[in-house]
């Protein structure tokens, strides 16, 4: 697939990656990532999730804002409605959608990209998330399903 930017395409898809798994360990839920690479003329990736409140939303966005600025790709352009039940962080190549769960299902982006490759995110088993690491001796390959 053709990619809209020069960008390293292997480093953006691992950033859109990155963005996935992190929005996950922000206690969002239903974490979607699509290629939608030479079928959207705006992005290359589209990250969808939703968030359990406008206080969570608010910091899952800063928490990937954060990791975009920490590899030197700080967002275009940050964007919530005035409740906070959307916020889009725009980086241009990627772009992510936070929902509160309702917003999600009246837009239903997923279908406006349904033409999009689902790209698996989740980490390899027993692999834990940055800063996790050794955390009270706790091992992620230790926690049931519904714990994850």
């Amino acid at each position: 697939m053709r990619s809209r930017t020069t960008s390293d395409p292997e480093s953006t898809r691992q950033f859109a990656i990155d963005i996935a798994r992190t929005l996950a360990d922000s206690k969002c839920s239903d974490v979607v990532l699509l290629d939608v690479r030479g079928r959207s003329q705006v992005t290359d990736y589209v990250v969808i999730a939703s968030g359990t409140s406008q206080r969570q939303m608010r910091a899952a966005a800063q928490d990937i804002e954060d990791i975009g600025k920490a590899r030197g790709q700080h967002p275009f352009h940050t964007n919530a409605d005035q409740s906070s039940t959307w916020i889009v962080v725009d980086f241009v190549e990627i772009v992510a959608h936070l929902f509160e769960p309702d917003q999600r299902l009246y837009y239903d982006l997923e279908l406006l990209h349904a033409d999009g490759k689902r790209v698996e995110w989740h980490r390899p088993e027993g692999e834990l998330p940055p800063g996790r690491q050794g955390a009270g001796g706790a091992s992620r390959a230790g926690l049931g399903k519904a714990e994850r």
